[in-house]
């Protein structure tokens, strides 16, 4: 399981960077996220980790949606359509390591 503290603050990094990136092309974020949320899947994707992934996942997903909205006076943007943006730019989460067990069990001959 991740350690929240670490989740919470890799959030919060990406907040700050939502906001600076928030003038610029939903292609051109969407791209950068792609690469924060893979990366972040890299390094936490191992067994019984899969329900913080899924929630990091969602919590990136209502970051961009609320910075979207701050774009302009109009609210056009719907969890619908930010649905689609999310199943374009953000990928699934996957475990990606094997279990420890099967990591370390390194046989060598005597």
């Amino acid at each position: 399981k991740t350690i929240r503290k670490r989740l919470l603050a890799k959030l919060k990094q990406v907040k700050i960077a939502l906001w600076k990136r928030m003038h610029q092309p939903l292609a051109e974020v969407g791209k950068w996220l792609r690469r924060v949320v893979q990366g972040y899947f890299n390094y936490h994707a191992v067994p019984g980790n899969l329900p913080s992934l899924r929630s990091f996942r969602l919590e990136v997903r209502k970051r961009w949606l609320r910075v979207i909205r701050r774009r302009s006076q109009r609210s056009g943007m719907t969890w619908e359509l930010m649905d689609r943006f999310a199943a374009e730019w953000l990928p699934e989460p996957k475990i990606l390591h094997p279990h420890p067990f099967l990591r370390f069990d390194a046989k060598y001959p005597r």
